[in-house]
């Protein structure tokens, strides 16, 4: 494979993420996403991780953009907030390459860097293999999988639940 680079994201990398995303909502049920957000919406998005300081991140290649992921929130309310939610999103060439999870990895390590304690995988489709394997790989444990909660392609589809520890996790108490 040429050079794999993963790196923070920068808002000159949206119109690419943009299109990355676009293709997933169009003809993927990753996201349950219906329409795809223009370029000032996913400029939005990515300025209110950057606040809340989050990781986000893009993996290139030949300096063009192969993927990109990044960590929120999992819920807004306070005693949430040492977990984290992520998001991976390859490009169509890009997938069964190693690229999600070297980008998991890094966004796992940010995360832990930061101080969360659990991220939480909230995948679209349970017949998603490729995202659920990723998952598993880079150390994720299944915790549940919620039937028939989204409509997208004339059909129903569950959302799986993965969880994994970062850091200590849960044994001992967060700083701060």
């Amino acid at each position: 494979m040429p050079d794999l680079m993963i790196r923070s994201a920068t808002p000159a990398d949206i119109p690419a993420i943009t299109d990355i995303y676009a293709e997933a909502v169009n003809h993927g049920t990753a996201t349950f996403e219906l329409t795809p957000p223009d370029v000032a919406e996913m400029t939005r998005r990515f300025d209110e991780l950057a606040r809340g300081g989050f990781p986000y991140l893009v993996a290139t290649i030949d300096d063009n953009i192969a993927g990109y992921a990044y960590a929120g929130l999992y819920r807004a309310r306070p005693a949430y907030r040492f977990t984290v939610e992520n998001s991976v999103y390859l490009a169509p060439a890009s997938h069964r390459r190693g690229i999600g999870l070297a980008l998991l990895t890094e966004l796992i390590a940010q995360c832990e860097a930061r101080g969360y304690r659990q991220m939480i995988a909230v995948i679209g489709d349970s017949a998603n293999a490729a995202s659920v394997g990723v998952h598993a790989r880079a150390g994720f444990e299944m915790t549940g999988t919620l039937k028939n909660v989204g409509f997208k392609f004339g059909r129903w589809l569950d959302t799986v639940l993965m969880q994994r520890a970062l850091d200590e996790g849960g044994a001992t108490l967060p700083k701060g």
